[in-house]
């Protein structure tokens, strides 16, 4: 059995390098891999693409790395709680693309598919379409967007073994699953990591065919963006 097991986030991304391009699982900042972006921040690589549902806050998630000034394109749904996000897209200093979250989610499933592009009525009429393919199905106009093309995906399980199969809990079951499917080399962090055969075969959500290194993550923030609470 290949071994997937790495010492850490420093091992687990050690060739990931200046230029390319990586997934980042999580939903604003919930599921994301704390470990990995730390590890990412300290590395210090530059001129990176990433594809990610949001882009963090200032000064956790991804924000971190846009802080250092780390990301040269951020393709993302949303991305309306980080500062240094919005001075850097109005300054011209960092490329993006906004993608409807229907759409950044089933591209991310096409690339774990093997399937090339995808059609979706989003976008369809509007500048989003100029340049763009688009075809009519029964009567209804749709675009045609490519499957993403990522060197990584980084996510975070809640739990793992050491073949890489992984659980998700609750919410942080977002864009982890799909993400983990289509990168290249995916990279899983875990909260715990037990032996082949300790997890119930009919509880795994991504099996371990689709993971390539994995490690037990440490010290978990788990940082609420928003808290709202009944009044």
């Amino acid at each position: 059995m290949i071994n997937k097991v790495v010492s850490g986030a420093d091992e687990a991304i050690k060739d990931l390098s200046d230029g390319v391009t990586i997934m980042l699982g999580g939903f604003g900042l919930c599921g994301i891999p704390e470990n990995c972006i730390a590890a990412l921040v300290t590395k210090n690589v530059k001129n990176l693409t990433c594809i990610s549902n949001n882009a963090g806050v200032d000064d956790f998630g991804i924000g971190l790395m846009l802080k250092q000034r780390q990301v040269k394109k951020m393709i993302s749904s949303y991305v309306g709680e980080n500062a240094e996000f919005e001075r850097q897209l109005l300054s011209g200093e960092l490329e993006v693309d906004l993608i409807p979250q229907g759409t950044l989610a089933t591209r991310c499933l096409a690339a774990g598919y093997g399937m090339p592009a995808i059609f979706t009525p989003a976008g369809v009429g509007t500048e989003v379409a100029e340049g763009k393919e688009t075809r009519n199905f029964n009567g209804k106009d749709y675009l045609m967007e490519y499957a993403f093309d990522a060197d990584f995906a980084i996510v975070k399980a809640w739990k793992g073994d050491t073949a890489g199969n992984l659980i998700f809990r609750a919410t942080s079951r977002n864009f982890n699953p799909v993400m983990a499917m289509a990168g290249k080399i995916t990279i899983a962090e875990v909260e715990e990591l037990v032996e082949a055969g300790e997890l119930d075969p009919d509880h795994i959500h991504t099996p371990g065919i689709y993971v390539h290194r994995i490690f037990q993550g440490n010290n978990y923030e788990k940082r609420i963006e928003q808290r709202t609470v009944r009044k």
